[in-house]
């Protein structure tokens, strides 16, 4: 009995260390949500220069470089991706939260990964 929670305690290791593993080789949750056509689609209009998978981008929108220099509060670049208008009623910017393009969750894995350019 004695070398049950021994036991326990490695096998609780082990199942964390292969979580940590598998979920080094997958690419962030936001980056995927910024390149799929049928969601973010950020490349369709920004260029990521520090992405080297970021091929073809657009030209519309600023690139997204320095982020968090430009946008030191995090809650302003979330209310620009949710709703763009709101700052600039003329904006190009798709208000993906207000048209239920992305959801609330999906909209702050986006903002994240910006954030981390």
């Amino acid at each position: 009995m004695r070398k049950m929670p021994g036991l326990l305690f490695g096998l609780l290791v082990g199942a964390a260390s292969l979580a940590v593993a598998a979920e080094e080789g997958k690419e962030p949750a936001g980056r995927a949500l910024a390149f799929d056509k049928a969601k973010g689609n950020c490349l369709a209009c920004h260029a990521i220069p520090n992405d080297p998978k970021a091929e073809s981008p657009g030209t519309i929108g600023p690139p997204l470089i320095m982020m968090k220099e430009r946008f030191p509060d995090r809650a302003k670049l979330r209310a620009q991706v949710w709703d763009a208008t709101m700052a600039n009623p003329r904006t190009a910017m798709p208000p993906f939260g207000r048209h239920q393009i992305l959801t609330e969750q999906e909209i702050d894995q986006i903002v994240d990964y910006v954030l981390s350019l």
